[in-house]
């Protein structure tokens, strides 16, 4: 099995970090301000720098006419269905909440896999779909119990990080002749457009400047997320050993729920710590591979 490179390593913690920590920031940046219009904003952004890494990495822009349907339906489940329901899911819950909630897309994608394409999923990845689905039902239990609670924030989390799943399964069976990172601008494109609309059609009477906080937020999306984490991504995924992937996934949401509760204020309930080990557990079970075994 390859080894991790220190560049590979401190890219990998760094990425790691970003994400984990861009939950409480995208919290923040929806506070009192119409959560698909942040999005937008952070899209419009990072989509022309976006460009730019593709121009500096000299990665060509083609996309033929014949594989734009392939593209638009790879875009709806990855990207539209994710950042629509996702940020406005984010208003209404807590960030560490919205973050473990959003990386159960490990779990959905094992389960998926497994019902339309066949997959075979072993006993302990079962057992680790048990664990998150466990853990799910906590934090939909104690929001529904809440008089604040808000389980409709809940079920939009679920079903964003569901299509996101259906999406990872379909963008690894594409055919599509162009460069990974070449797919991701036109998607980023192509999301950027529907989320304009999305906020011009249910936001425009909220329109208005981010506050400077806001603006913080917006830029951290915009570079942060839209350039440097998915030209990150895209760099290390064909060399990363298995394992290495694993441990950043599991522990994305990890650093959502400490990063938000330590920076803004937000208050751990048991139920959350329990869905934090069961979900870590789950994302282990399903993804960190198997044991070869030594012939005798």
């Amino acid at each position: 099995m390859p080894t991790l490179t220190r560049q590979q390593l401190v890219l990998l913690v760094t990425l790691t970090l970003v994400w984990g920590i861009n939950w409480p920031v995208m919290k923040l940046g929806v506070t009192g301000y119409p959560p698909l219009t942040f999005r937008t904003l952070c899209m419009w952004l990072g989509l022309p720098l976006l460009a730019g890494v593709l121009v500096v990495m000299k990665v060509p822009f083609t996309m033929a006419r014949a594989h734009w349907p392939e593209l638009l339906k790879l875009t709806f489940f990855n990207m539209i269905c994710w950042h629509a329901l996702a940020i406005v899911a984010v208003q209404s819950l807590s960030s560490g909440r919205a973050a473990i909630l959003g990386y159960t897309m490990p779990i959905f994608s094992a389960v998926l896999g497994a019902w339309l394409w066949g997959d075979r999923l072993a006993p302990r990845g079962w057992a680790g779909v048990a664990a998150a689905a466990l853990g799910v039902a906590l934090l939909l239990w104690h929001e529904l119990t809440q008089l604040a609670g808000r389980p409709v924030g809940v079920l939009m989390m679920l079903t964003a990080a569901a299509t996101w799943a259906m999406g990872t399964r379909m963008l690894r069976r594409t055919s599509l002749p162009a460069p990974t990172l070449a797919i991701s601008f036109w998607m980023t494109a192509v999301t950027t457009v529907v989320m304009t609309v999305l906020a011009f059609a249910l936001e425009r009477a909220e329109w208005r400047w981010p506050a400077p906080a806001g603006w913080g937020a917006v830029f951290y999306n915009a570079v942060g997320v839209f350039v440097f984490a998915q030209a990150a991504w895209f760099s290390l995924a064909r060399g990363l050993p298995p394992v290495a992937s694993t441990l950043s996934v599991m522990l994305i949401p990890v650093v959502g729920v400490f990063s938000g509760a330590l920076g803004l204020g937000e208050i751990l309930h048991w139920q959350d710590w329990a869905a934090v080990g069961l979900m870590v557990l789950a994302i282990a079970s399903v993804l960190w591979p198997a044991r070869k075994t030594r012939p005798s």
